[in-house]
């Protein structure tokens, strides 16, 4: 079994230990009112984009999610929320040091042994969500769950649900797709961009990412025979008639789309395997990188 697999397996407790170590953060957590905005690279950016609309869609505040990059240095909110696997990634650490003494701030990382720790006003320990795999899946799904528990969603049913997923099988149509485009609306767009870039780094897979109701506007375009279109949360929109005459194989689950985003995980492990590929060390990734001038920073998917 690869470190992904084994990964991929932790999902469901460390979802449930996701809503203690919310709990215990309390109010270094957004509070209901406050302005915020939520930065992360890769991975951790799509997490980040899928709570800021999920607790704007519950009206708790603006919510603002950026690549850490592209941060409006001349901005201000009442909280930054930065998500960092590694802890050391260059472009949060120079965020958060800008950010220091203008309003607070608070890391999600998986390492509090890293300079994270000290550039924060706040962390949460995810230790227990830490991977040892360069395409990252645990530390993600777990970062979004101490997230979505501090909105005061139950994290029971969601851990009882990635069990189920772990447990259907995959189909071979799925494994064999030629290309896959995945769909999502609101908060499930963020995880519709993270399954495209789970098959890319895992399986060096064409895959491409939109909100739902983009896809009629040019995307289903290369719908054809052998190809895929994966619409996470079930399809309010009929996308699926205009996709059947395609060719193109139409799927959508009615679990949360975040459990059903371990479906890909697991499909990208398996797309991986079938076409001669190593999960665990995807081309041209490695877990972290030495920048010049900067501290280590995570390449693709680490973050």
């Amino acid at each position: 079994m690869s470190f992904s697999d084994e990964e991929i397996a932790r999902q469901p407790e460390a979802w449930r230990k996701a809503a203690t170590a919310a709990s215990a953060a309390g109010a270094v957590l957004p509070a209901p009112g406050e302005r915020v905005a939520v930065v992360g690279c890769g991975t951790s950016w799509f997490m980040a984009e899928a709570y800021a609309a999920l607790r704007e869609s519950r009206g708790l505040g603006t919510t603002d999610v950026f690549a850490a990059s592209e941060f409006p240095r001349g901005r201000d909110y009442d909280r930054l929320v930065a998500i960092t696997r590694s802890g050391t990634t260059t472009e949060i650490l120079g965020l958060l040091e800008d950010s220091r003494g203008r309003f607070p701030t608070t890391a999600l990382t998986a390492d509090t042994g890293t300079p994270v720790v000290d550039a924060a006003d706040h962390v949460v320990d995810l230790g227990f969500a830490d991977e040892r795999s360069v395409v990252q899946t645990l530390f993600a799904t777990t970062a979004l769950t101490v997230l979505r528990s501090g909105l005061g969603e139950d994290v029971e049913p969601l851990a009882a649900a990635a069990e189920s997923v772990l447990a259907a099988p995959l189909d071979d149509r799925w494994v064999a797709a030629e290309q896959i485009t995945f769909l999502g609306r609101g908060w499930a767009h963020g995880v519709a961009r993270e399954a495209g870039l789970k098959m890319r780094e895992a399986a060096q897979a064409w895959t491409e990412a939109y909100p739902s109701m983009e896809y009629r506007h040019g995307p289903i375009s290369i719908a054809a025979p052998g190809r895929l279109v994966w619409h996470f949360g079930p399809d309010a929109a009929g996308l699926r008639a205009d996709v059947e005459p395609t060719g193109a194989l139409f799927v959508d689950h009615p679990e949360d789309p975040q459990a059903d985003l371990i479906r890909v995980q697991r499909l990208a492990g398996a797309a991986a395997l079938s076409r001669g590929l190593d999960p665990d060390r995807p081309r041209n990734l490695t877990r972290s990188v030495i920048l010049a001038g900067g501290a280590a920073e995570g390449s693709g998917t680490p973050c």
